[in-house]
């Protein structure tokens, strides 16, 4: 008998975000047409505190919907998926979230900051920083490096993603976190990082974009199809231990 792949959709779910409001259409559309059935539960960041909160799944990908109630709820479970080996994707301000949680646990950069969620944060701690120009509605070129997870999901090095968020990297720590192995695999034409990666990691990708608000959600984007590849691929193999 085949596992049914159980996925953890971290977030607070509201009607008002439209990433949420497109999951379920996603969903179906994984399972009728690509025959990936995904068991999904909605994790609030508050719930995603509690230890082992998103142990025991087959992916996690934390959503947009920033800020969240719960900073600490996201960053533990990206965290857990980064140290489980669990297929992580991370949108918007999952992608955020992603880059702070690496940059505190992994590089030992503490007091790392996002400015949405510390507005008082200035100099070298802004690691997430508010974008010298919005892009809430904005859809743009993001060139793809060669060889990459990206790339090979993609299928192209060079695609056309939507975007809805005010919030990007600041270049500053950028160096520090590559030493550290985070690999930047794709950027829009100003050179600014839309894409992060963890080699050696099953799948953990993170995207500045919202490749869940690609069409009308009849057709999933290669990104959300690859995620759900790589949980099914966890489950029949049994990685997730519950």
């Amino acid at each position: 008998m085949t596992k049914t792949s159980r996925i953890a959709l971290v977030g607070d779910r509201s009607p008002h975000v439209k990433s949420h409001v497109r999951i379920p259409l996603l969903l179906e559309a994984l399972a009728e047409r690509d025959g990936l059935v995904l068991d999904a539960y909605w994790i609030p960041t508050g719930d995603a505190e509690a230890p082992g909160a998103v142990k025991g799944f087959d992916a996690v990908w934390v959503l947009p919907g920033s800020p969240y109630v719960s900073e600490a709820g996201a960053l533990a479970a990206i965290r857990t998926a980064r140290e489980d080996g669990i297929p992580f994707l991370g949108t918007c301000g999952g992608f955020q979230h992603a880059l702070l949680e690496f940059a505190r646990d992994v590089c030992g950069l503490s007091g790392a900051a996002h400015a949405e969620n510390d507005p008082a944060a200035v100099g070298d701690d802004l690691l997430i920083a508010p974008l010298a120009c919005s892009l809430v509605g904005h859809e743009g070129a993001v060139r793809v490096t060669p060889g990459s997870l990206a790339e090979s999901v993609l299928g192209a090095e060079r695609t056309t993603e939507r975007y809805h968020c005010n919030y990007g990297p600041d270049g500053r720590r950028l160096d520090t976190l590559r030493a550290h192995g985070l690999r930047f695999t794709g950027e829009d034409d100003e050179g600014q990082v839309r894409i992060a990666e963890l080699p050696g990691h099953p799948f953990f990708l993170a995207t500045l974009f919202q490749p869940e608000l690609a069409g009308d959600g009849s057709r999933p984007h290669p990104i959300v199809r690859a995620l759900a590849r790589a949980a099914t691929e966890r489950a029949r193999q049994g990685g997730a231990v519950l």
